[in-house]
């Protein structure tokens, strides 16, 4: 039996500019991971030359914020170029979960950690719901306190298809105490709203479509539209997404969302308390406009989150690049989640089953820092992407570089016109 702090500390003197991650795997037991790194950064990834080593022990103290990091544990894997452990990515991710993550297993609430969740999207419905219902679950007992949800996670990512899997969604303030009335009308708000209760966290659900009836209009309105919910229950914040992704790329992608769907008219944010502070929300295509952000900034949100699926084109060339530019715009944290990726289906596999177009989206779920680093990623494959954000770091970014202060309103203005 070993004190985890003194082999934390064994394994720094080990391994000269190392770093060693501690996850729990219950019961008091531990894994230990140290890697010795020679940093090359190229495109926000590690280039190394990488000294590893692992062990497993039981310490006498339980998994706190203090001797427990999950977080680097899949940057670990994924990043180190010579790793010659033989175990595949996608392995450590699905079989970490299951390992760190049954119920026997909890890890205490850890108040500013983060998990984005990065699951596959089925063309059924309580599918989607049951696969989100297990991943928050999952992060839930890695100890996360704010967990993030994908864009369009409980129905394919097809124009077409946003009418059919579209639910009636209530308003921030309105009180619907009939639990009946939730599950019928919108049954994937209603699971996000019960997990929060359940786990006492704040969940930013990602987004959903949203169908919206009005008197004015003979047809009804459809929206892209997140919701965030906070420990009690309550909906805090409602984000219909501002700007609709309406591209034609030559040889690349053609995508009108606008065929569809409406653009909404608000910036949204909420106070997620301590340690995080104010929350603003953009889905996917806001991330592009850097107005939306300052505004959202301008407000006091110290953490900017933007459910997304990106795709195959526009993912690898701006995916990282749009949140690192975010971040150091905002001098804020960043964090973009978006679906996994899975494959076109074959002929037989869509036979009897959904007709929508197949939407491959780029995956790499992200965290940056106010300093524009990458904090925590992962691949395009399933899994739970966790970090515990140093929220100093805005204070500090915003004091050392106070570009905030610095505007020149004599050459340049800008206006948010629903502060």
């Amino acid at each position: 039996y070993i004190n985890g702090q003194k082999m934390l500390s064994v394994l720094h003197k080990a391994f000269n500019r190392s770093t060693t991650s501690i996850i729990s795997i219950g019961r008091g037991s531990y894994f230990i991971l140290t890697e010795q790194r020679q940093h090359q950064q190229h495109k926000g990834l590690f280039s190394m030359k990488t000294t590893a080593a692992a062990l497993l022990f039981t310490a006498t103290n339980t998994c706190t914020s203090s001797n427990c990091s999950v977080q680097s544990f899949a940057p670990f894997i994924s990043r180190t170029s010579n790793n010659n452990n033989n175990l595949r990515h996608r392995q450590l991710h699905r079989s970490g979960m299951a390992l760190f993550s049954t119920s026997s297993n909890r890890c205490e609430r850890v108040p500013n950690r983060v998990a984005l969740l990065q699951f596959n999207v089925d063309h059924e419905k309580e599918v989607n719901l049951k696969t989100a219902s297990d991943f928050i679950d999952d992060a839930a007992a890695q100890g996360a306190s704010l967990l993030v949800l994908p864009e369009i996670w409980n129905g394919p990512y097809a124009t077409e298809a946003f009418p059919e899997y579209a639910e009636k969604l209530p308003n921030v303030g309105e009180d619907i105490s009939d639990d009946s009335i939730l599950s019928s009308t919108c049954p994937s708000y209603d699971l996000i709203r019960r997990k929060a209760i359940e786990h006492n966290v704040h969940i930013v659900g990602g987004s959903i479509s949203e169908r919206v009836s009005s008197a004015e209009n003979s047809s009804d309105s459809i929206f892209n539209t997140c919701m965030c919910v906070n420990p009690s229950g309550e909906l805090v914040a409602k984000h219909r997404k501002v700007h609709l992704f309406d591209i034609d790329v030559p040889g690349g992608i053609r995508f009108k969302e606008s065929d569809t769907l409406t653009g909404g008219s608000t910036v949204s944010l909420f106070d997620a308390g301590e340690p995080f502070g104010k929350v603003g929300v953009g889905i996917c295509y806001d991330i592009r406009f850097p107005e939306l952000a300052m505004c959202m900034i301008g407000r006091g949100c110290r953490i900017l989150v933007y459910p997304g699926a990106f795709n195959m084109t526009t993912g690898p060339a701006h995916w990282e690049l749009l949140q690192r530019a975010r971040a150091v715009d905002g001098q804020c944290y960043v964090i973009a989640v978006s679906p996994a990726r899975s494959n076109p289906p074959s002929p037989s596999d869509i036979e009897g089953k959904s007709s929508y177009p197949h939407y491959t989206a780029w995956g790499h779920s992200t965290v940056v820092s106010p300093w524009g680093e990458i904090v925590s990623t992962i691949d395009e494959k399933p899994g739970i992407v966790l970090a515990d954000l140093e929220m100093n770091k805005v204070d500090e970014m915003r004091q050392g570089i106070p570009t905030g202060n610095q505007k020149r309103w004599d050459l340049y203005t800008f206006e948010d016109k629903k502060a």
